[in-house]
């Protein structure tokens, strides 16, 4: 089933389900109004949204309306906990060489994937604009990436245990701040910068079961073409789960080593990046180390007010599985 989140003027939305095709919806009221109480009840609710579903799919739903992204919040509009980063170890290997403060890990002392920990308190809709300070104007980059939404996951969860937790799956488009100068503290293998460096993350307007990819859907990877769009020009069209080193129940086990992890957690892929660079990239971090790699300094710039950025992920039949995030940056008042 696709889920997602209708604006209402509350902090949390209104739960809404959504048809395969992304084309009508009908509101889950009788069975739950917040994503979250279906996150804390999932085996009694989500049977329950997934006969509605059925009834959308299948043309019965009697109260349904066309579907419209730019009325969605994110589907999950604030979380418990916000990570991501590290499944890509092509991403992180061009900054690395790229970077001269980007150091690896000593030999044999690699922990994992290296994640960051991003604020959930309130994403923003797939067709909100991200506001920015003009003090921030030259740095402002983009990560286009995977993301899934958990139940509850034990302290020292195995990967496998971890994966049986992942309930929905989407996109999310985080974007930060470069021009900051790197926090010794913060890895600066993942291009990280300080805390106050994150501006806002927004998601696709539609959240699915895993069930509703097929096999795109395999051993913790999910193998779409992931398309990004700046300023109108394509960018990046990669094979989200071809090159993923680390897979979402490693991530998600990663995280739950020393902690648990609570229904409604949001675990993130960071970039997705392919060994091919032909593909292109999804995060402009990535493509100015390719140049200082080619031999050249970095010439690509940064997003500034006025651009637009598209992310988008369609399966083998060409369809969208998760809606667009459609972005304008603009310049805060």
């Amino acid at each position: 089933m696709k889920l997602a989140t209708y604006k209402d003027g509350s902090r949390d939305g209104q739960l809404v389900v959504v048809s395969r095709d992304l084309s009508s919806a009908h509101y889950a009221t009788g069975i739950a109004n917040k994503l979250q109480q279906v996150l804390d009840d999932w085996r009694f609710m989500a049977p329950q949204l997934q006969d509605l579903s059925d009834q959308l799919n299948g043309g019965k739903a009697r109260h349904a309306f066309p579907f419209e992204p730019a009325s969605c919040m994110a589907p999950l509009p604030r979380a418990y906990q916000w990570a991501s980063g590290g499944a890509f170890p092509s991403h992180a290997e061009r900054l690395r060489q790229a970077m001269p403060f980007a150091k690896a890990p000593p030999e044999g002392k690699s922990a994992g994937p290296l994640m960051r920990q991003g604020a959930g308190d309130s994403f923003i809709g797939p067709c909100d604009a991200v506001l920015v300070g003009g003090e921030a104007a030259g740095g402002i980059d983009f990560e286009a990436q995977l993301a899934a939404i958990v139940g509850d996951v034990p302290m020292g969860a195995s990967p496998e245990e971890a994966l049986d937790a992942v309930r929905l799956l989407m996109l999310a488009s985080e974007v930060s701040l470069r021009g900051l100068p790197p926090d010794p503290a913060v890895d600066a293998a993942c291009g990280a910068t300080r805390a106050e460096a994150g501006l806002a993350t927004a998601f696709s307007p539609v959240a699915v079961t895993p069930d509703e990819v097929g096999d795109a859907w395999r051993q913790g990877r999910l193998g779409l073409t992931l398309q990004t769009t700046w300023r109108g020009r394509k960018v990046g069209l990669c094979d989200s789960g071809a090159d993923m080193g680390f897979h979402f129940g490693q991530l998600i086990a990663h995280l739950c080593r020393r902690r648990s992890l609570g229904a409604g957690s949001i675990v993130g892929t960071g970039a997705v990046s392919n060994r091919d660079w032909a593909q292109g990239y999804h995060c402009i971090a990535e493509k100015r180390a390719m140049e200082i790699i080619d031999g050249s300094k970095a010439a690509t710039p940064f997003m500034q007010p006025g651009d637009t950025l598209r992310i988008e992920a369609k399966a083998k039949n060409g369809q969208s599985v998760f809606g667009a995030i459609d972005q304008a940056i603009q310049a805060a008042p």
